[in-house]
């Protein structure tokens, strides 16, 4: 057997699996393709069969490997005929796009380097230096190097831009965070306003401030009482606190609203409290001129956080955080172990003195080239269609008497609500509730629900390139064949 196994040639077993590859690799690319084109024709959403998920469910552990070839034969049989339905031109759900062709294939190169991307003289490293600042100035954000870095998402880079807020407010108060922890230092306290999303408070918790430390920011009709919310800022001063961030919504997730950015901005400037802008899905509606004015005030924020990942269409997981100075973020992150000594004298530190990872993938590869095969112009074509496309269906709704509008538009993200005549008043949020449910098992368009001003409230998200007037129509329709026969119900008479 010894014997055996010194006789191999190992260039000649590493050859016979480059081709394995080459061969799995080139069918698997044109059942991907295949895939793509057939997806228009397909239902946007279909349960798994029972047996297939009791498959995939129960798969043992194989005891030997399976040829490449196989392998990508079950991922096409099995998996990707039933997706999450982002891919298709009628998914108007969540926040979620389909992938970039640019970016699907950029992403098998970076996995082919495989780096983790924290220090060194290698290209992934510099390409995330540029990528960076290419969204910064798409967004027209200030920018220097080191101040900012590519996350798995808005969640992450809200943690990592929120831990940059919290240790100046402790700094500049001669409290060293790091050295005393957080439990005999000051109150900290947050200021975010109602329509914020989830992971803004989710990170002040991870964070250590609890939830009752977020006062929520007056903003009625979506404008911000200075008045009020200086006020509250002074008596929790008053009151031995110690005010910490201020946060505005660059395009809200239930509506896509924009708070009044500029405004924030000023009190936060006033108040010396950081300024921190929740841009992941809405900031780069700045890119449309007929809403860029809207967006001033984020230049000033000292964080700001995009998700490439979502209006952009870079394949997930892509989200970024950007701060004006890159020492808030040094200061909080910054832990150097010695055998990663490499380039931690430098002018701008590795990756991992910024945020929270220190194994980092490669993201930079497919943002660049989702960036680089659209350029700024197409980026911003794709950002004036879908908020036309949003009008369109704003416009839709407005005549039809068994729907109504929820909140005017500003972005891509149009929400209403149903009212087929014959559901009784009070079933009508029952209804709602239930109705994207019923559209997504139909199959030919998919809409998701939320909770808006106390209401159930269907919304639709527009981020399909490819999406056109007729899916708009079909929306509408399947809407309404729900909403009927859901009101026409026993249990909703």
């Amino acid at each position: 057997m010894l014997a055996r196994m010194r006789k191999r040639d190992p260039a000649a077993g590493r050859d016979s699996e480059l081709e394995s590859f080459r061969s799995a690799g080139h069918a698997l690319v044109d059942g991907v393709a295949d895939y793509l084109a057939e997806l228009p024709s397909q239902p946007v959403w279909q349960p798994l069969p029972d047996d297939l998920r009791e498959k995939l469910l129960e798969l043992p552990l194989p005891e030997e490997g399976a040829p490449l070839d196989q392998i990508g034969e079950t991922a096409l049989r099995d998996v990707l005929p039933y997706p999450m339905g982002n891919g298709h031109p009628a998914f108007f759900g969540w926040v979620n796009p389909p992938p970039a062709l640019a970016g699907i294939a950029a992403s098998l190169a970076a996995a082919a380097m495989n780096p983790s991307v924290v220090s060194g003289d290698h290209g992934d490293i510099h390409l995330e230096r540029t990528v960076v600042r290419w969204l910064a100035e798409l967004v027209g954000y200030p920018h220097e190097p080191g101040g900012g870095l590519l996350t798995s998402g808005a969640s992450a880079a809200t943690i990592v831009c929120l831990a940059g807020a919290r240790g100046r407010a402790l700094a500049n108060v001669g409290y060293d965070l790091r050295r005393e922890g957080l439990a005999d230092g000051p109150r900290l306290l947050a200021y975010v306003p109602s329509e914020a999303h989830s992971c803004v408070p989710r990170a002040l918790q991870l964070l250590g401030l609890g939830s009752e430390a977020i006062h929520e920011v007056p903003l009625p009709e979506g404008r911000l009482d200075v008045e009020a919310l200086r006020a509250s800022i002074a008596d929790d001063r008053a009151n031995g606190a110690l005010p910490m961030v201020l946060v505005g919504s660059a395009g809200t997730v239930n509506t896509g609203a924009i708070d009044p950015l500029d405004a924030l901005a000023d009190v936060a400037a006033a108040e010396g409290v950081w300024f921190h802008v929740d841009g992941a899905y809405g900031a780069f509606g700045a890119l449309d001129p007929a809403i860029g004015y809207r967006y001033r005030g984020m230049e000033r924020a000292d964080s700001l956080v995009l998700d490439p990942h979502k209006w952009l269409g870079v394949p997930v997981d892509c989200g970024c955080a950007l701060v004006q100075r890159p020492d808030d973020l040094r200061d909080v992150f910054s832990l150097i172990p010695p055998y990663l000594r490499q380039g931690a004298d430098a002018n701008v530190g590795t990756f991992a003195e910024y945020g929270l990872e220190q194994t980092r993938p490669f993201r930079a590869l497919k943002t660049w080239a989702t960036i680089a095969s659209l350029g700024r112009v197409g980026i911003a074509a794709r950002v004036w269609h879908a908020r036309s496309l949003a009008r369109n269906l704003m416009a839709m709704i407005d005549v039809e008497p068994d729907l109504e509008l929820a909140a005017v538009p500003e972005t891509s993200i149009v929400a209403f609500r149903a009212r087929p005549e014959g559901c009784p008043t009070e079933k009508l949020d029952e209804l709602n509730r239930a109705l994207p449910q019923a559209v997504q098992a139909r199959g030919r368009a998919f809409v998701t629900g939320t909770i808006y001003e106390g209401r159930e409230t269907l919304r639709a998200c527009i981020l399909h390139p490819e999406t056109r007037h007729e899916h708009l129509e079909l929306l509408i329709e399947e809407v309404l064949i729900a909403a009927r026969s859901l009101a026409g119900s026993p249990q909703l008479r």
